[in-house]
């Protein structure tokens, strides 16, 4: 069975670089990216602070919707629309912060946001190409 997307579910991109210390299991989700298990956001941070990383939380509120009955079919097909339209080179991951069941006119529908998070080792929320270009500003 798949595993339920809730509040505080994580998703990260496939072939994001994490150290070995930071061991948890995950499962795959939508198309290049994959569903963290038995972990929220407040318990993959501790994990990733152990292991002595950072897991930034980048402001703004990404929100997507999907019209039907079908419960968690529905807030996967809203999840995979939210990823389709984002910018994931700006971030690695991401947290789901409300489902929500709704009705308009009668007719359900699923509302999901998230915010965008971002695993890496450095203190500063940089992506790898920004420390290139600074490298070479100096040379």
């Amino acid at each position: 069975m798949a595993e339920a997307i809730n509040m505080g579910t994580i998703l990260f991109k496939d072939g994001t670089f994490l150290p070995d210390a930071l061991q948890f299991d995950s499962v795959p989700c939508a198309t290049g990216w994959r569903l963290v298990k038995d972990l929220d956001g407040y318990g993959l941070n501790r994990k990733i602070h152990d292991a002595g990383w950072r897991f930034f939380c980048i402001a703004g509120e990404i929100k997507s919707t999907a019209v039907g009955y079908e419960g968690q079919k529905n807030v996967r097909r809203a999840v995979k629309r939210m990823l389709a339209r984002l910018k994931p080179e700006k971030f690695n991951s991401l947290q789901i912060t409300r489902v929500a069941s709704k009705r308009f006119l009668g007719v359900p529908y699923v509302s999901v946001s998230a915010c965008s998070r971002h695993i890496q080792e450095s203190l500063f929320l940089l992506r790898e190409k920004d420390f290139l270009k600074v490298g070479t500003e100096q040379d």
